[in-house]
């Protein structure tokens, strides 16, 4: 099976190993992560000029807060050492190799603040007949501006970290008062989320032209939610315990450049949308997703197949409607997608649409049924763009429910 991380594709990561134990920067290629610090120390990046101590760090704040023309030139030589026909060169790029399964993922960056969209139209019809009017399922502002809330990010994990079963105020019968609980109802939401590599100062908008110079790249991201807990605090504010719980991400920061082979347009967006959130050119990507369920002991099932481009409000847009207002946005920040639910049923991105609300629950392989999402229950995302010789994946995103506390 050919590998998600291809000369195509060249991902950021921090990653650490049992020799050395301190988290810094890599780029994944095949099985291996290339060690950027080491390829430094080695001269590999003597003909660049950027602020080399950033590839000490243990995050990727300090190499991302360069700038775009820094990420571009970096990835440029990574392609270049990596395809090397010199036996010198490809000595000393093959003595700053890591295989991955000899190393620790971490948090790519620190997260300083972390907004989730509702971007799917598909995601909010589906929502809003379950809950609301089915003849009017989108609230009347939907089509109006891109949806979102803001979440707690100290709760963002990576990618293998496994974790217990919320609990909160559910009121299963309106006829009984509410009660504390586990959630019974626990959910997973299939994500993309960019990671902000530019900051703009406060008070200063951003518009949709300048909107990509601000993002470094996408990961895989899993909005995990309880939804029982979540339909009793809504109302007025919006989710709260629902969602600060935990939600995960995947390992590698999938650069702009190397989702451009898969850029398309995106949905006429009807009515026409306000001066700010107008914008030129593709700013979609066709990009398929799958979520997976494994059971304890059990077997690995697809259970959805979704697609990046099932999104009505893109990314340029979503950041210009975060900082019309003159909102400040930091390197590093998490700006997640919202649900990505297709046309499909079995194309719709959380446990709530698949069984509709519980009613209509997953018969797995083994005969077991699935209305939300069980204790000893791995939940795993994954995401591979292939367009003719040229494969860009984004690794996984993969989590276990163990039981609650």
């Amino acid at each position: 099976m050919q590998s998600d991380f291809t000369i195509h594709n060249l991902p950021f990561g921090i990653f650490s190993t049992q020799d050395d134990s301190q988290p810094r920067p890599g780029i994944a290629i095949g099985d291996h992560i290339l060690d950027l610090l080491a390829a430094e120390r080695t001269g590999l990046f003597s003909t660049l000029i950027f602020d080399k101590k950033s590839l000490q760090a243990p995050t990727l704040n300090a190499f991302i807060a360069q700038g775009r023309p820094v990420w571009r030139a970096v990835r440029a030589r990574v392609q270049e050492m990596l395809t090397a026909v010199e036996p010198g060169q490809q000595h000393q790029v093959d003595m700053c190799l890591v295989l991955q399964s000899a190393a620790t993922m971490h948090l790519p960056v620190a997260i300083g603040n972390y907004t989730d969209f509702y971007s799917s139209e598909e995601h909010a019809t589906n929502v809003g007949k379950m809950f609301r009017d089915p003849a009017n399922a989108l609230l009347p502002n939907w089509k109006h501006m891109p949806v979102a809330y803001h979440g707690r990010a100290s709760s963002i994990c990576v990618s293998g970290h496994n974790f217990h079963r919320p609990k909160g105020q559910i009121r299963p019968n309106e006829a009984e008062p509410p009660l504390f609980s586990p959630t019974r109802s626990l959910d997973f939401e299939l994500e993309m989320a960019a990671i902000i590599g530019q900051p703009n100062p406060l008070g200063e908008p951003v518009s949709t032209a300048a909107a990509e110079d601000h993002i470094f790249g996408f990961v895989l991201f899993n909005d995990w939610s309880a939804r029982d807990v979540q339909r009793w605090e809504y109302v007025p504010l919006g989710p709260f315990l629902a969602k600060n719980f935990f939600s995960s991400m995947s390992p590698w920061v999938v650069t702009l450049d190397a989702l451009e082979p898969f850029r398309m347009a995106g949905p006429s967006q009807d009515p026409a949308v306000l001066p700010y959130l107008q914008f030129a050119g593709e700013h979609h990507f066709d990009v398929p997703l799958e979520v997976t369920l494994t059971p304890d002991n059990g077997e690995e099932t697809v259970i959805c197949r979704s697609n990046f481009k099932h999104l009505y409000w893109n990314v340029v847009q979503q950041l210009a409607h975060h900082t019309v207002n003159g909102c400040n946005l930091q390197v590093g920040d998490v700006l997640a997608s919202g649900t990505i639910s297709g046309p499909a049923p079995d194309s719709f991105g959380s446990m709530l649409e698949l069984t509709w609300g519980g009613k209509n629950p997953l018969i797995l392989p083994d005969g077991s049924e699935r209305r939300f999402i069980l204790d000893g229950d791995t939940v795993t995302m994954r995401a591979v763009a292939g367009r003719g010789d040229i494969r860009v994946g984004f690794g996984e995103v993969r989590n276990r429910v163990l039981p609650a506390r």
